[in-house]
């Protein structure tokens, strides 16, 4: 299955796991890209002695391509960014931030870069920073999102219709069918989070695995967009914030609930009541915790069974 992304980053497979906080550590990103896609490390939720030590594991784990996804906003990132060049990875994904900041930067080491984005003017911003290929998010997606809350099948073509660069769709996919409805909208791969998440390999805690599995429609929100939007699972924590929203809050208030490592409560320790549990709408369709090569290869097999039977 060869095109633009599979060349792009020498990949058997135009799939992308998602450089998920808390959740995408050294054992899922190898898994992927051993499986045939591309694996990537999460850099947000680590220091950056800690993402030396998964970059070091990840290497010795796998021989193929994977990547490293860096949030421009993280605190320490030049830490970050000279870890990345120290330790030869050839593949990084940015997002949160202004892409010519450390574009340049990136391509001079031989670095393929790609931004993430939530609309058609930050794709064409990315494009004009000189990044490889671009991720577009629809607001389906769990974790951090655009404000503009456009969905993955509007803002795919959008963004197609645009830019030159590659595109990769990501927000809401999770299968086969998935898979190909965006490729049909003209994404030239896809970028695949939730699914990924619920995963042996996942560092998540086995409590929100299993609560992934349980979700339905309708068990996630966006919310905290004073802050910056994020998709949850309706817990203890939200119905907090819902009932904060209630009283006019300030952006302060808003902090103050939200307070520190939310996140790694509720995604790495397992803490169903106060952590933050972000994952995406298309967590109603994950029923099971499976490897990521069980995955990976049934979303392929579903891709070209559908395909062949040409239903789309």
């Amino acid at each position: 299955m060869q095109n633009k992304i599979t060349k792009l980053f020498n990949i058997q497979y135009p799939i992308v796991q998602g450089g998920m906080i808390w959740v995408s550590g050294w054992r899922l990103a190898s898994a992927v890209s051993n499986a045939g896609g591309l694996g990537l490390i999460g850099a947000g939720s680590m220091y950056p002695d800690v993402l030396r030590e998964h970059i070091q594991k990840c290497k010795k784990a796998t021989d193929k391509p994977f990547g490293v996804n860096v949030p421009m906003l993280y605190p320490d990132i030049e830490k970050i960014m000279d870890i990345i060049v120290e330790e030869g990875v050839k593949i990084v994904f940015t997002s949160a931030g202004n892409p010519k900041t450390w574009t340049s930067f990136l391509k001079e080491k031989g670095i393929t870069v790609v931004h993430v984005v939530s609309s058609v003017k930050f794709a064409l911003k990315v494009e004009a920073a000189g990044v490889d290929a671009v991720v577009c998010e629809g607001f389906e997606a769990g974790g951090h999102n655009g404000r503009e809350e456009t969905t993955t099948f509007t803002l795919i073509p959008m963004v197609k219709e645009q830019v030159k660069i590659p595109v990769i769709a990501a927000g809401g996919i999770g299968s086969g069918r998935g898979m190909l409805a965006a490729m049909v909208l003209g994404a030239d791969g896809v970028q695949i989070g939730s699914r990924f998440a619920a995963t042996v390999e996942s560092s998540a805690h086995e409590n929100f695995k299993k609560t992934i599995v349980n979700v339905k429609d309708g068990d996630t929100h966006l919310t905290l967009k004073e802050l910056a939007p994020v998709r949850l699972v309706k817990n203890k924590f939200y119905q907090e914030i819902q009932e904060l929203y209630q009283q006019n809050p300030t952006i302060e208030d808003l902090r103050e609930l939200l307070g520190r490592a939310r996140a790694k409560r509720g995604m790495f320790e397992g803490n169903l009541d106060d952590g933050e549990l972000e994952i995406g709408q298309v967590a109603g369709l994950i029923h099971e915790i499976k490897p990521a090569k069980e995955v990976l290869d049934a979303i392929i097999a579903e891709y070209e069974q559908v395909k062949k039977e040409q239903l789309f």
